[in-house]
């Protein structure tokens, strides 16, 4: 027979695992949106990428010709990938050892797609 308390426990539980995987899709959802205003028409193609790799992106570059990167320009800015990892959480207000923990999403590697037209030197 299951008592009060093991049932709120076991809704309780629940919710926190639905509410971390709403996130993680949060999370994931925003991630592919943000990427979109980087290409800046008064920015440079160097300035592009470095703000990218702050943001936390690996960069991978595809180059339209052979000139200098001081005369690219950004021709494209695209293919977002955004890999997360729901891992138990185990900190302040968590829970102790002899608790359920919080499922939290991590983000574990962010890459995206530059595409830099190097051909009108």
């Amino acid at each position: 027979m299951v008592d009060d308390s093991q049932q709120v426990n076991g809704k309780a539980r629940i919710m926190r695992t639905k509410w971390a995987l709403i996130a993680a899709g949060a999370a994931v959802c925003g991630a592919v949106a943000a990427p979109a205003g980087f290409a800046v028409a008064d920015q440079s193609a160097a300035a592009t990428i470095s703000a990218l790799q702050a943001k936390g992106y690996t960069v991978n570059i595809d180059r339209i010709g052979a000139g200098p990167m001081d005369k690219c320009i950004v021709a494209n800015v695209r293919n977002p990938q955004t890999i997360t990892q729901l891992l138990p959480y185990r900190g302040p207000g968590g829970g102790g050892r002899n608790h359920d923990s919080s499922l939290v999403p991590v983000v574990v590697s962010q890459s995206i797609s530059v595409t830099l037209d190097c051909s009108r030197t």
